[in-house]
């Protein structure tokens, strides 16, 4: 049994999908204006693992994430580069793709944009006014927040006490400073491209009726996870609900997830304190294996503080992890088919569960190294029928279920095999300063060398 902290209602509730094995699941994607940074890594590694461990429980997951590709952010920046914005956006979710690449993160099955999705956000406001839900000033038009009952009740916020968001624009004109826009009419100074047509006026939608558009449009008038950062629960989310179940009288979403933010030594990640890190800049330093075991290891719901002495922390920790698989690998060639140890299945069984209690990847890690123990004591015996069957077991967990990438034997590079070779020799003749020479000069090439019981010897590439 799956249990999920649903945001809605501030505790862990069993998980019942709609559709027995089936999973509709909508994430919030990025507003592409500049390069993916650690908060995005920190919720998109989080909700690629609640994808992985559904999928490993014989669900299927229909995936779906937006990208926001007409804001504000990205006409100011493309101004001021002198590019479309059209431009603008696809060079960033370029960047998306090569980033989330490097952090094993499994696609989407759509990733479906604003841009693509104007005629429908047009009639999905003039549905909302025909309820009587969207007023237009000027060319303008917004959602009144007071005629909706439940306003407040993701984000535990009474509309009474709420002040606007940092995204909720303030208007003498509107009826409500709380009232958030549907439809934005076009500035003097904005390009065309990002002009449409509609009846009131030239304009493009605001920022939060887009998502409500696209999940409702490829996911149905009820999903069963919606998600994203903290961040978002208000005004974002907030506002969704509000607007969604006005236009279905449904049910917007069964569970909502979100992570916790992230601080760099302990203050809160943010471009005017200047420790704002894209993962680029951060990936030039620490492999990106690093930083998603990292993000791993502190329960979603919590903060993460980000910091060089726990990324190097992971580091150590993740170098023993491979030092280990390589040492397994090189005494079992290939995994077994099934697990049939009773041991091994009462510790897979504890894996699972420690997903199954709102996808606690931390709890999970501890097994990953439980079993990483157990390894090293197992190669002593060198029970090849166990060997592969702890094969399967450390792939299913680390690569398929946490999504950390393993190392591989590097075998094909001719110059590098013939020093090892050569110190596999050493070490024979009990050379030991050839053979530690010889380790130097291959670390020096950047990889290390993994010695089995046995005396043969892996090359890794260093992290």
């Amino acid at each position: 049994m799956i249990r999920v902290h649903n945001t809605l209602s501030n505790k862990k509730e069993e998980f019942k999908s709609q559709k027995e094995n089936f999973v509709s699941m909508y994430v919030c994607g990025v507003t592409p204006y500049d390069e993916v940074h650690l908060g995005h890594a920190r919720a998109y590694v989080v909700f690629d693992v609640i994808k992985r461990h559904l999928l490993k429980r014989g669900y299927q997951v229909k995936h779906i994430q937006n990208f926001t590709d007409v804001d504000d952010k990205i006409i100011k920046r493309s101004q001021e580069k002198n590019v479309k914005p059209s431009e603008l956006a696809q060079i960033y979710i370029d960047n998306y793709f090569e980033q989330m690449d490097k952090l094993n993160i499994l696609k989407a099955e759509t990733y479906p944009r604003v841009t693509q999705m104007i005629p429908q956000i047009i009639n999905f406001i003039k549905d909302l006014a025909d309820k009587g839900f969207a007023y237009e000033v000027d060319g303008d038009v917004y959602f009144p927040v007071d005629k909706f009952k439940d306003y407040g009740k993701l984000s535990k916020r009474k509309l009474e006490d709420l002040k606007a968001g940092a995204r909720v624009d303030v208007c003498d004109d509107k009826i409500s400073a709380f009232d958030f826009a549907l439809w934005k009419k076009t500035k003097e100074n904005e390009p065309q491209e990002v002009a449409w047509d509609s009846p009131w006026g030239k304009g493009r939608p605001g920022w939060h009726i887009e998502c409500s558009v696209m999940s409702l449009a490829l996911l149905g008038n009820t999903i069963d996870i919606h998600g994203g950062g903290q961040d978002l629960i208000f005004p974002h989310h907030e506002n969704e609900i509000a607007q969604s179940q006005t236009k279905t009288g449904k049910q917007f979403v069964k569970y909502w997830i979100h992570n916790g933010f992230v601080t760099i030594n302990k203050e809160k990640m943010s471009k005017s304190l200047n420790n704002f890190f894209t993962l680029k800049t951060i990936f030039e330093k620490y492999n990106p294996r690093i930083v998603r075991y990292y993000l791993l290891t502190q329960c979603y719901l919590s903060p993460l503080d980000f910091s060089d002495t726990g990324l190097d922390g992971a580091k150590n920790t993740l170098q023993g992890i491979d030092d280990a698989y390589l040492r397994l690998v090189s005494s079992a060639k290939e995994p077994a088919i099934k697990i049939a140890d009773k041991d091994l299945l009462e510790l897979q069984n504890k894996f699972l569960m420690a997903l199954d209690d709102d996808f606690n990847s931390g709890k999970a890690l501890s097994y990953l190294h439980k079993l990483k123990n157990m390894i090293l004591n197992e190669l002593f015996v060198a029970n090849p029928s166990r060997l592969s069957q702890f094969r399967k077991l450390f792939e299913d967990f680390a690569e398929q279920s946490l999504g950390i990438a393993l190392p591989k034997e590097q075998k094909n590079n001719e110059d590098l095999q013939n020093l090892l070779q050569e110190r596999n020799e050493a070490r024979k003749n009990q050379n030991w300063t050839k053979s530690d020479t010889l380790r130097k000069l291959i670390d020096e090439k950047g990889y290390k060398i993994v010695d089995n019981k046995d005396g043969s010897s892996v090359l890794v590439k260093k992290n």
